[in-house]
């Protein structure tokens, strides 16, 4: 059942209370940030390459409130944060933090990991981003300093030109060529998004009547 608290809790409350149950010990955390507008199937796969391959300990997925790089999602943040829960709760070392929902304002990475690396400096963090975002990282906000917070993880995507200007992990994973932008218009032309979400998100976008207008596309 879908919690409909889900972007309610406090995130300084939260974050404290799990360095409470660490006991300080260090995690290896990988982050994924993004509209997530919906949440696909290319991010989860993304995600759960980078989490076993690297042998992370939790990914966590960071919902934007206001993207730097693109227009103010239309979506409520509400209903993007359910759609995550969704989405990842049956994998146990999956989260959902909405760190940036709460802050409000345009959402950027470099603020948002200044915050954890002060609650929680004993964790090692990696950014998982897509071939786009590695080809984009340069223009973002203070990259030199984020840069050198984080591990940058870079998704692997075969005939798709990288050219990171940072030093990059890569990780393989399958070449699922999908976007929310695509997902969103399929709704809205009444084609089918069936295994392209997770079902419970599917459901979810069809009972709350979801991206059914196309001039919000």
């Amino acid at each position: 059942m879908v919690n409909p608290k889900c972007i309610e809790k406090a995130p300084a409350a939260e974050v404290k209370a799990q360095l409470e149950r660490e006991n300080g010990k260090g995690r290896q955390i990988g982050i994924m940030g993004g509209t997530f507008n919906p949440v696909h199937i290319a991010h989860l796969v993304a995600a759960e390459q980078a989490m076993t391959k690297l042998r992370l300990d939790e990914v966590w997925f960071i919902p934007d409130n206001i993207p730097p790089h693109k227009n103010a999602p239309l979506t409520s943040a509400k209903d993007r944060a359910t759609m995550l829960d969704l989405a990842t709760r049956d994998n146990p070392k999956f989260r959902v933090k909405l760190l940036e929902l709460f802050r409000g304002g345009v959402s950027y990475t470099v603020d948002t990991m200044r915050y954890l690396k002060e609650k929680a400096p004993q964790n090692d963090y990696y950014l998982i981003m897509g071939s786009d975002q590695v080809n984009s990282f340069h223009t973002w906000k203070e990259a030199p300093t984020l840069a050198k917070m984080v591990t940058l993880v870079g998704i692997r995507r075969p005939g798709y030109p990288q050219d990171p200007q940072y030093p990059m992990i890569w990780v393989d994973a399958p070449d699922i060529r999908l976007s929310s932008t695509a997902i969103r218009r399929s709704v809205a032309i009444g084609t089918s998004i069936r295994y392209l979400v997770p079902e419970a998100v599917r459901k979810y976008i069809e009972e709350k009547g979801l991206y059914l207008d196309e001039t919000n596309i």
